[in-house]
């Protein structure tokens, strides 16, 4: 049975996006997260799945929403909630499934983008020598979403991983708002879309 998506030759919209206004509400959606400005992330959420997904506006709002409720169950330490998390993630890739055919498996995609999260609050609380698994958890997700090979998109999971790793430090040292961390954390996120739109525009 076909997934009613049409093709025109021309890259889907998973595949076509313009990396700087994402790595920009990415990075919005982030600083709302660390200041628990749940409004501030839904805004951003909107925007990232409008702009990352190119769905309709009720599957965008839909999409935003389940987002941030995954993001809010995620969020506490030590008790929070993957279950649910995952549950709302699954939910939100079954809608992106209903709008291009992909991914195949929603439950599995809802799974790795949890999986990179774990990773990272393991990094957050115990920190290693180098962030080797958070690159590859990224890069296993990118790899699934866009069936491409892990060598094309891990340059994209590299420069997120460094992005976080920013994010980690500004956190580490109080969220000041005029820190010189933010645009750097920014301008990672720019590069890592910029890489992911390299490896899947085709």
């Amino acid at each position: 049975m076909g997934s009613g998506v049409v093709n025109t030759g021309r890259p889907s919209r998973l595949r076509s996006f313009d990396p700087v206004r994402i790595a920009d509400l990415e990075y919005r959606a982030w600083v709302g997260y660390y200041l628990r400005k749940w409004p501030q992330v839904l805004r951003a959420s909107v925007g990232l799945v409008r702009a990352g997904f190119g769905m309709d506006w009720f599957r965008t709002l839909h999409g935003a929403w389940l987002v941030l409720r995954a993001n809010q169950l995620w969020a506490p330490y030590p008790d929070n909630h993957p279950d649910r998390a995952r549950r709302c993630m699954r939910r939100f890739y079954a809608l992106v499934r209903l709008t291009y055919g992909e991914p195949a498996n929603p439950s599995k995609a809802a799974a790795l983008e949890v999986d990179w999260w774990r990773v990272h609050r393991e990094r957050q609380h115990a920190p290693g020598p180098d962030n080797d698994e958070l690159v590859d958890a990224v890069t296993r997700l990118y790899r699934y979403l866009y069936e491409e090979p892990a060598a094309a998109v891990r340059p994209a999971a590299v420069h997120r991983a460094a992005a976080m790793e920013l994010s980690d430090q500004w956190v580490k040292e109080g969220c000041q708002p005029d820190s010189p961390l933010l645009p750097l954390e920014h301008a990672a996120l720019v590069r890592s879309y910029s890489a992911l739109l390299a490896a899947v525009h085709h």
